[in-house]
């Protein structure tokens, strides 16, 4: 399944120029684009991602799964309708950009509350800046972060600064972690 998603990636949401062309969230340039939408919203996508993300938290006896919206939301629904299938619901959330400007004015959207257990998901790591964002709400929030998951990590920094973020964690476990690469997508790219 990973194989096929790492393909999928690759054919549908990878971009590459000899010039730095892609402006990215924090501005700077780049020569590489991963738009993860086009994976996270495609039906094989959802199916794969679904499966593999549940594979790799189903043993962590988590309430819920999200992430900052938006590139959270889809892997984040994938992983719940997944867990349902499998008889291991998983409650899938969101976290807000803004907190909601009426009735509760909340940051966390979805049935999870304080004390519970729950893995934050983004759809690509960078610096690590949205996933950061998720985890403060989260952690204001109250809810205990057993497991973060990157869909791209493009190893720019991003899973160190992650890491510092969540350093007062002791895990017995990989406490983050990316279903693909940077350099599995470019070992594709090279092989063309």
């Amino acid at each position: 399944m990973r194989d096929r998603l790492i393909r999928l990636i690759y054919d549908r949401v990878f971009k590459y120029s000899e010039e730095p062309v892609f402006k990215l969230v924090s501005g700077r340039m780049s020569n590489y684009y991963f738009n993860c939408k086009m994976v996270t919203l495609n039906p094989e996508g959802m199916y794969l991602i679904g499966n593999i993300i549940f594979d790799m938290i189903k043993d962590l006896n988590v309430k819920g799964i999200g992430g900052l919206t938006l590139g959270a939301d889809p892997i984040a629904d994938a992983v719940a309708y997944t867990s349902y299938l499998k008889k291991k619901p998983i409650e899938a959330f969101v976290v807000r950009k803004s907190a909601k400007s009426h009735g509760t004015m909340q940051w966390i959207e979805g049935d999870v509350k304080a004390g519970d257990r729950v893995v934050i998901v983004d759809d690509v790591i960078t610096t690590g800046k949205s996933t950061i964002e998720a985890i403060t709400r989260a952690r204001e929030a109250g809810l205990n972060i057993v497991k973060v998951i990157a869909l791209v990590d493009r190893q720019e920094g991003g899973y160190e600064n992650i890491a510092e973020a969540l350093k007062d964690i002791k895990a017995d476990y990989k406490l983050i972690e990316s279903v693909v690469t940077r350099d599995a997508v470019m070992k594709l790219y090279e092989s063309k």
